[in-house]
């Protein structure tokens, strides 16, 4: 018997590739990585980009926002909530420009709720964007 199926959130930005949103199983819930883009738009909520398709302008406080609302979204989609995050790993282009401003914002929305949180710097995510969230939280 298996007790695992797929979510997808009719509010939170399509992926950019062949997986699901989340992935339920048993009373667990794993989102795949989640960044600040918007439904049915290439727009990235701060971030500002050139007709060559570089960045120019960057926002992480922005992107953070962005990003926090689309797992809220999902989540709920998904059937569960902001308060049932046990686990989040995120995931920043440059760590020593954007962490004080993310770690800022992240206290304001995480200040009911502290899962495990793991932060590490990578040298680039699939779109343009300076921050993405892997989840995990309870049904």
């Amino acid at each position: 018997m298996n007790n695992s199926s797929k979510t997808e959130s009719r509010q939170a930005p399509e992926p950019v590739g062949l997986y699901p949103h989340a992935r339920r199983v048993g009373n667990l819930l794993f989102l795949s990585g989640v960044g600040p883009r918007k439904r049915g738009s290439k727009e990235i909520p701060g971030v500002t980009l050139d007709a060559d398709g570089n960045v120019v302008g960057h926002g992480i406080e922005t992107q953070c926002r962005s990003v926090f609302e689309n797992v809220r979204l999902i989540l709920e989609d998904a059937g569960s909530g902001w308060d049932k995050l046990v686990d989040v790993t995120v995931f920043l282009t440059d760590m020593k420009r954007d962490f004080a401003a993310y770690n800022r914002i992240y206290a304001e929305y995480f200040k009911d709720n502290q899962p495990c949180r793991t932060t590490v710097q990578v040298t680039a995510l699939p779109t343009p964007i300076a921050i993405e969230l892997k989840c995990i939280a309870t049904l």
